[in-house]
């Protein structure tokens, strides 16, 4: 069973490396302030950062499973995407992208526990037939420390690593040791809960073992 992850993430790519699964990457062409502004004024109202990571999770993945057999006609398997948003305080908080954004944001976050959520979509794909698609919303609250000083916060930021994640932290790399707690899924932090991706692609009658294409036989 194939894998395609509808992602350029470093992050993302990496969790199914270490998954066992060994994906091919294609980047979705989808204009995500454009969907997401569009569905609002659909609705008439604000989205919840719930329906912002869905909308925009399942908005990548099915474009990506839409094209990809005009660039992989064999393809039978599955197509992943995701989206992620940071919410503290009501507040909803994607990639800062500026040194300034992310300091701000770590003297906000410091001491405090805010909620990650993460929007996944899984198409089932295979040559001649129409895509099924499963869907669902993942949430880990993260809890920061307090005694985080400013000077931490600035070398860190320095490295580059906050500034094009969301919230603007990571659990996985140099950001883990000031993360003093997760309650949820780990894995939903890095990019993608792959507790709730065994269950969408369940759904789709699909074990998650047989996606494993980079497991050595002695596993």
């Amino acid at each position: 069973m194939r894998v395609c992850l509808a992602s350029t993430s470093p992050a993302r790519l990496a969790l199914l490396r270490q998954s066992g699964i060994e994906p091919l990457s294609m980047s979705p062409d989808v204009d995500e302030d454009a969907v997401a502004a569009a569905e609002a004024e659909r609705l008439g109202r604000r989205l919840s950062p719930e329906e912002v990571v869905l909308l925009l999770g399942r908005a990548k993945a099915a474009e990506v499973a839409a094209r990809i057999h005009d660039e992989h006609p064999d393809f039978e398997g599955i197509v992943i995407g995701g989206d992620s948003m940071f919410e503290l305080d009501g507040d909803v908080h994607g990639k800062p992208h500026t040194p300034e954004r992310a300091i701000a944001r770590w003297h906000a976050m410091r001491g405090r526990t805010g909620v990650l959520h993460s929007g996944h979509s899984v198409f089932l794909v295979r040559p001649g037939e129409r895509a099924e698609e499963a869907y669902g919303v993942a949430e880990a609250a993260v809890t920061f420390a307090a005694d985080v000083d400013d000077a931490e916060i600035e070398r860190y930021v320095a490295t580059g690593e906050p500034l094009l994640v969301a919230g603007a932290f990571t659990v996985d790399s140099l950001g883990g040791a000031f993360i003093e707690r997760v309650d949820g899924d780990p894995s939903t932090v890095v990019g993608m809960s792959l507790s709730t991706l065994r269950h969408l692609i369940g759904r789709l009658g699909i074990r998650w073992t047989d996606l494993w294409n980079a497991v050595p036989p002695s596993a």
